[in-house]
């Protein structure tokens, strides 16, 4: 018997071993070839693409179409699955590849159309910039064919490996627009079921502007106090459900003029917040070209599947972006006098099937179905103007003055640019598609307000440059003043705390360094949270007079540190208690929303002024049960220790933050298949930030970047990516530079040395 057990043994070791080398020859076959020289028709000159030690590719290309084509190349040997989920999200056409799990998420996409929108922006392109997507996509083909063996991620799945497109790029931007707006309209539909069900008054209390408002201009918005309005049915008591932390894509950035630099040139500090996966979402690259007879060098971050360098720096200027956040999408009531019809969408399944999905079209836009009525979506993506190639123009900017007359010409999502030049110039502007209708409001309209401008693009913009205190910032809050506020509405803006603790540490010093920005960009001081820390204390001070029960919770309490620490138990119980307390007060509402299909979820980033006045004023309808309202907080409080007593066990001593917030970046397929999660995620890090201060970090959302630049001055500019350049398992670069990024370390942004060359020449 034994020794048979010492033969089954032996055998599935021999088995595992000849299955983990037969996975990894596999695997192996599909690695890109990053050294030789290749052959192709689509260059009209050499191409050269380098790579140092982290995996950044160095083009060096005739012109700019050649430039396009080697940026496709590396993003089609390094990125392609990547860069299919990403046009395939958008289009609605991930169930040919997931199948009928799908089919409800691509549903929601073809109610957008961003596939024929596409097609049709294509050709609407000037001739120049249809050529940089046509080299740009055989590029892609070409670097996805050189590997000769099918990707891991298609043998699992498999799939085809569709070629790309020249519109597949202008997707890819649709994708971003989804990400970063479409919190706009799911807002505006939340507040229309709120004010349906609770009146108007509800809707004005609860997003009464905050406390931390930090416009560049110092304004403020004046409010009448807005007394908490009185519920109904106070004698049945809601049920308390989750109200979901939907992820804030934002991001910061701020400037300071040369005037606050010792090399007397402007700086600027960029780090884009965004959901962390593998691969990471940007993907390092160097252009360098020659347009008219100048040679151009742009280094910084690409988005694979387009074809330019999307922040970054040319050592004349550098540019960063934070999201916008203004007004750019309305739902329009539809009456009787309405025409609408139906479209029917395709969406192909495996094996051939399909999935037949109609669509109901208006003048205004695709209509949707809520709170007993029809409403069309009036959005900015759906218009001609969303979509263009201008960004590429950026890349030959010299001035900031020359950057601010581009910026309403680029058709993105529209963008907080912050730009600063050689010359010590620093600037920030609204780049992106900006409807130029002048009504933008919260809730829906009606067909009779509907303004025709909706066609056009806003050329007007509000800027500021080289203001007198000599500092720039923006955080996803209002950056424009009261009036402008008015002018371009709020599209759904982060509570501004941030923004706050960004302004107050710019105004701490008068002369910063490319180090100084680093340290601010990981600042993770809990300034937000004090008042809660304060409260929670004499909360639980008050109860232990009474029954001496939160001693240990008191003593973990006077030890928060006062960050968002990895160590710290006592900000873990804080963080926790707010949003317990929040699910516990609002129930009344969250439960006759989530009836309807919606919930306070959408608006959640605004409740904390009303939160704070129903704590001071205590209206007794609110109580949803309880004898009082510390007992209710009490009640909250209790919650939320059994949700951490649940997931990290019942010693208080387990839920430090970095434990409860540790960063776990994970590729699509181990979320899946936990089994993978070896070869394919990135290592667990302690947490190390949170969401209302600088260091912006949750699970698996934070700083996708972290960008310094003074232009003139590249040799100290930082730029540190949350993951690797390759989305290839085996790859030297598939985790290069994550463990940097991990430790708050500053990685450069210029190129390394050349470890590997390939050469692409024009075909005979």
């Amino acid at each position: 018997m034994l020794k048979l057990l010492k033969w089954l043994l032996a055998f599935v070791i021999v088995s595992c071993l000849l299955f983990t080398a037969t996975l990894y020859g596999v695997l192996s076959l599909s690695l890109p070839l990053l050294d030789g020289k290749q052959m192709s028709n689509a260059v009209s000159k050499k191409v050269v693409i380098n790579r140092d030690a982290l995996g950044q590719a160095v083009i060096h290309a005739d012109n700019r179409q050649d430039a396009a084509y080697g940026l496709g190349y590396a993003h089609g040997q390094d990125r392609f699955f990547q860069m299919d989920l990403l046009r395939r999200s958008a289009a609605g056409e991930l169930s040919e590849l997931f199948g009928d799990a799908a089919i409800s998420l691509d549903e929601r996409m073809r109610f957008h159309q961003f596939r024929q929108r596409s097609e049709h922006i294509v050709m609407q392109l000037p001739l120049q910039h249809r050529l940089a997507l046509q080299a740009y996509a055989k590029g892609v083909n070409e670097g996805r064919a050189q590997l000769g063996f099918e990707s891991f991620e298609y043998l699992l799945t498999g799939a085809p490996q569709l070629p790309w497109r020249p519109e597949d790029s202008v997707l890819v931007i649709f994708a971003m627009y989804l990400d970063l707006q479409a919190g706009n309209f799911e807002r505006d539909q939340a507040l229309i079921h709120l004010e349906s069900i609770f009146g108007e008054r509800m809707r004005l209390f609860l997003t009464q502007p905050s406390q931390y408002q930090a416009a560049l201009d110092g304004s403020t918005i004046q409010m009448p106090k807005v007394p908490p309005p009185e519920l109904d049915d106070v004698a049945v008591q809601a049920q308390v459900n989750p109200i979901a932390s939907k992820p804030h894509f934002g991001s910061n950035n701020w400037a300071v003029t040369g005037q606050l630099t010792t090399t007397n040139k402007a700086m600027l500090s960029d780090d884009m917040h965004l959901g962390l996966n593998v691969p990471a979402i940007w993907y390092r690259a160097q252009l360098n070209y020659s347009d008219q007879g100048q040679a151009w060098q742009v280094t910084g971050v690409s988005l694979p599947g387009a074809p330019s360098i999307v922040v970054g720096s040319n050592n004349h200027i550098a540019w960063g972006f934070t999201n916008g956040y203004l007004d750019t999408a309305d739902w329009v009531e539809l009456d009787e006098r309405a025409k609408t019809w139906l479209v029917t969408e395709q969406i192909a399944l495996p094996e051939g099937r399909f999935h037949q999905y109609e669509l109901t079209m208006s003048e205004f836009g695709p209509v949707k179905r809520f709170n007993g009525k029809s409403y069309a979506l009036s959005w900015v993506a759906h218009q001609l103007y969303a979509v263009n190639l201008n960004l590429l123009e950026l890349e030959r900017s010299t001035t900031v003055a020359e950057t601010m007359q581009l910026a309403p010409e680029v058709g993105i999502p529209v963008q907080n640019l912050m730009v600063v030049d050689a010359q010590g110039s620093a600037g920030w502007q609204p780049m992106g598609a900006i409807p130029a209708r002048t009504n933008p409001t919260n809730t829906a309209i009606k067909l009779s307000e509907y303004s025709p401008q909706w066609q056009n693009n806003e050329t007007i913009r509000p800027s500021v440059v080289n203001p007198q205190e000599q500092r720039l910032w923006t955080a996803n809050a209002r950056v424009v003043s009261v009036t402008e506020h008015q002018r371009f509405g709020d599209g759904g803006y982060a509570l501004g705390a941030r923004a706050q603790q960004i302004r107050d540490r710019l105004n701490e010093k008068s002369q910063f360094t490319e180090q100084d920005f680093n340290q601010l960009q990981q600042d993770n001081e809990a300034r937000f949270l004090m008042p809660w820390h304060t409260h929670l204390t004499q909360l639980l001070s008050g109860a232990s007079q009474e029954q001496a029960l939160f001693g240990e919770d008191l003593q973990h309490l006077q030890n928060w540190q006062g960050c968002a620490c990895a160590n710290s138990v006592g900000y873990t119980l804080v963080r926790r208690f707010r949003s317990a307390l929040i699910n516990e007060i609002f129930a009344p509402i969250e439960d006759k929303l989530q009836a309807q299909g919606s919930s306070l979820s959408d608006i959640k980033n605004y409740l904390e002024p009303a939160l704070w006045q129903l704590l001071n004023d205590q209206p007794r309808s609110w109580l949803n049960g309880h004898d009082s309202w510390q007992s209710l907080q009490l009640k909250a409080y209790e919650q939320a220790k059994a949700e951490l007593k649940k997931e990290y066990g019942a010693d208080m001593n387990a839920w430090q933050w970095g434990e409860v917030n540790a960063l776990r970046v994970q590729h699509p397929f181990s979320q899946q298949l936990p089994i993978l999660s070896g070869l394919l995620d990135m290592p667990k890090v302690s947490a190390f930030g949170d969401t209302f201060m600088p260091a912006v970090q949750k699970s698996d959302f934070g700083a996708s970047q972290r960008f310094i630049a003074q232009p003139g001055a590249l040799e100290n500019a930082i730029m540190t990516i949350a993951g690797g350049q390759s989305g290839h398992p085996l790859s030297t670069f598939y985790r290069a530079g994550f463990n940097e990024y991990a430790q708050g370390k500053a990685t450069p942004l210029l190129p390394g040395e050349a470890v590997h060359q390939l050469v692409i020449v024009p075909s005979p």
